[in-house]
C-alpha cells in the first residue's frame, strides 16, 4: 500500500480478523525498529505479528501501530487469496487457519493475517504497510514463510525485518474472484522475494 497519513480507525471486523493470532500463534515474535532509507532502493521495513509486537519494539507510536493493524486487516481482506471452499483454503494454510466471510464481494474461505508489515513508521508523512500470511500446512510449499496477499515470498517467517523493492507497497488489486487449492502455491513459486514484478493483476484480481 501506498503511504498513509494518521486517520481515525475505519469500522471493520477486526475480531474475526483477530482470531488468526489465537488460533495457532507463530513461534517467534517478530519484532524490528522500522527505519526507511529515505530516496534509496530497497528500504528496510519489519514484520509484526500484531498490535502488541509493534507497540512493544515501537511504544512511542503505539497509535500508529494500532492504525496501521487496522489498515492491514481490511487490505488483507480485500487482497488476500479467497476460496469457495473452507477444505481447499486449510489444504494450503493449515488446520484451524481459515475464516468465512460474507461482504458486499460475495462469500468465500481466506485465510488469517499472519502478521503486518511496515516502514516509515517514524516518518511524518506517514507509514507504509501490507498485510502479511503465513501457511501451517505440510502440504504448502510456503510452510513458516513470510507471503505478501499478491504471493511474494519474503522469506522465513522467523526474521525481524526484510529488505524491500520499491514497488513492496504500491497499492494492489482488489481480489474477488476464488481460487482452487494449490493455486496460491503456485502463485508463489513463480514470483520474486523482492515484490517487484511488473505484471498487474496479480494471480487473483
Amino acid at each position: 500500500m501506498q503511504s498513509t497519513k494518521l486517520k481515525r480507525s475505519r469500522s471493520i471486523n477486526l475480531s474475526a480478523m483477530r482470531k488468526g493470532f489465537s488460533a495457532k500463534p507463530l513461534a517467534l515474535g517478530i519484532a524490528a525498529i522500522c527505519l526507511a532509507a529515505c530516496g534509496k532502493e530497497p528500504e528496510q521495513a519489519a514484520i509484526y505479528t500484531d498490535v502488541d509486537d509493534c507497540q512493544n519494539s515501537n511504544p512511542e507510536f503505539a497509535e500508529q501501530c494500532r492504525l496501521a493493524y487496522e489498515d492491514a486487516i481490511a487490505e488483507a481482506q480485500r487482497t488476500g487469496p479467497k476460496y469457495n471452499s473452507a477444505r481447499d483454503c486449510e489444504y494450503e494454510f493449515g488446520p484451524n487457519q481459515c475464516q468465512y466471510v460474507s461482504n458486499q464481494s460475495g462469500s468465500f474461505f481466506m485465510p488469517f493475517m499472519a502478521g503486518y508489515m511496515l516502514s516509515n513508521l517514524m516518518s511524518p508523512r506517514g507509514y507504509n504497510y501490507r498485510p502479511m500470511f503465513t501457511s501451517y500446512s505440510r502440504y504448502s510449499p510456503y510452510r513458516n514463510r513470510w507471503i505478501g496477499a499478491d504471493g511474494y515470498d519474503f522469506g522465513d517467517y522467523r526474521r525481524k525485518s526484510v529488505r524491500v523493492g520499491k514497488n513492496t507497497f504500491k497499492s494492489q488489486p482488489t481480489v474477488n474472484k476464488t481460487i482452487k487449492r494449490g493455486g496460491f502455491g503456485s502463485s508463489v513459486r513463480a514470483k520474486s522475494s523482492w515484490g517487484s514484478s511488473s505484471k498487474k493483476g496479480g494471480w487473483g484480481g
